[in-house]
């Protein structure tokens, strides 16, 4: 399998001038193609290829790909800013050992490397973060092959899951994960930070003092959420064979301007595509069903739909047999069995006879 290891590294003042300059390097070679694309497509309406370029048109050249595939919502690509994120891709003369990394033109850079590095290293992509801290992305090649999926299930670790906004995630067991809502803890403390940088006079040191100040404060919370779903996602695929979700358009959900805040906090797209490359890394499944599927208003025990039901309304019940529902879980137990039915069309076995599972707490505990 082919895996990226993110470390933290730290470069001399030397080294750190290196980068950057070379980060303007490839920022000028990106904005330099995407201006002669932009001007091609403009005046002809035609697409060039950007292939004949080094790494940087070459990721100009996806971008551009994305963005005329109509089954791909791509928007048109836009030029790299100065003081964003930046990053340049290094895949040959590459090295790096127990607290180092090397990349070619340089010595050694010094490095956290906190996990063991197993197989070849084929690249080295090197970023900063707005707030100036140094990345380096270390993709090897372990040499062992790709789990195998599964192909006998135990229904009883297919799960369920159901994303919200009071609970983050409900699952078909009934077990709901509070939402940490880390953006309106620390709401006031970015606002009054924002405000601080508003008042500073543009091109002053003060406003680049207080700019620091504020994109630290966003990382703390991109840092905290991410550290959230990490272990989040990890439990689940942990204790389960297969997990099913809903296909989510957040895209559009953010078009609701009341909830939008609250969307984006949440962070669903981020949580599942940590349970999709785990579930994919350990050999299991992860199951998207249709995004016009009627989870909440259909009964998950006589198949009864609902002709509407209001989002104010967290219970109710089945006219047709009596049950009375949660609206959430019951989203998740319909999930579960709409990702079943996905899971034995693809010719897998979800055998129900495995017993019931024992947690990875149950484990710990013994």
């Amino acid at each position: 399998m082919i895996k990226a290891t993110k470390v933290r590294i730290y470069p001399t003042p030397d080294q750190a001038e290196f980068l950057n300059r070379q980060f303007g390097a490839v920022r000028f070679a990106y904005n330099k193609a995407l201006h002669i694309i932009s001007s091609q497509y403009k005046r002809h309406g035609t697409k060039l290829k950007a292939k004949a370029l080094q790494q940087a048109c070459i990721n100009l050249d996806k971008a551009f790909q994305s963005f005329f595939d109509p089954k791909l919502p791509a928007r048109y690509p836009k030029f790299k800013r100065k003081h964003g994120k930046q990053s340049s891709y290094h895949c040959t003369s590459v090295s790096c050992g127990d607290d180092w990394i090397k990349i070619p033109k340089m010595g050694p850079i010094k490095a956290r490397i906190h996990r063991q590095l197993e197989g070849n290293l084929t690249s080295i992509t090197l970023s900063r973060t707005v707030t100036g801290e140094y990345y380096a992305s270390l993709l090897h090649d372990d040499g062992v092959a790709a789990p195998v999926l599964i192909h006998d299930l135990d229904a009883n670790q297919v799960l369920g899951l159901d994303m919200g906004l009071t609970h983050l995630a409900i699952d078909s067991s009934g077990n709901k994960t509070p939402n940490p809502r880390f953006l309106k803890k620390v709401s006031a403390n970015l606002r009054r930070k924002q405000k601080s940088l508003f008042r500073c006079q543009k091109g002053s040191k003060g406003r680049a003092k207080a700019r620091l100040k504020l994109a630290k404060a966003h990382q703390r919370l991109a840092n905290a959420r991410a550290d959230f779903q990490h272990k989040l996602s990890r439990m689940i695929v942990d204790e389960n064979q297969a997990v099913i979700v809903e296909t989510l358009k957040v895209k559009n959900m953010l078009k609701n301007k009341k909830l939008s805040r609250h969307i984006a906090d949440a962070g669903w797209s981020g949580l599942i595509q940590k349970l999709e490359y785990k579930a994919k890394e350990q050999g299991k499944h992860l199951i998207k069903i249709d995004r016009w599927f009627a989870s909440s208003k259909t009964c998950s025990c006589c198949g009864h739909k609902l002709e509407a039901l209001s989002l104010n309304v967290r219970d109710w019940q089945c006219p047709s047999c009596s049950t009375q529902h949660n609206r959430d879980i019951n989203a998740a137990l319909n999930i579960r069995a709409q990702g079943i039915l996905k899971l034995k069309a693809a010719g897998l076995s979800v055998s129900a006879n495995g017993g019931k599972r024992k947690t990875s707490h149950a484990l710990a505990a013994a």
